[in-house]
């Protein structure tokens, strides 16, 4: 296997890390599922607290997994459906 098949593989590999998260894989199916929203939205949905979820927020933000809009004093999240679109069928196949 050549070193750059490997870097890409191992970029794979953190990306299912990120998502190997109950809280994280709930976040990604609900905005799947309804597109962008803020924290707030999201909080009321998954009654976790806004610290906790801005913490999962950002690991997936981190990754490249979930894109962040600013709209005024609220924050907008949404996929990177670039990143993670092909994959979406296989983790929520319900949908």
């Amino acid at each position: 296997m050549a070193i750059a098949d490997f870097n890409e593989l191992n970029e794979k590999a953190e990306i299912l890390k990120v998502l190997a998260h109950p809280v994280r894989l709930c976040i990604v199916r609900g905005l799947w599922e309804n597109g962008g929203c803020n924290v707030s939205h999201m909080q009321s949905c998954l009654e976790t607290p806004q610290s906790t979820l801005s913490q999962h927020l950002q690991k997936l933000k981190t990754a490249g997994i979930v894109l962040a809009t600013r709209e005024g004093t609220k924050i907008y999240y949404e996929l990177n459906m670039d990143m993670i679109g092909n994959l979406l069928p296989f983790l929520f196949p319900e949908q």
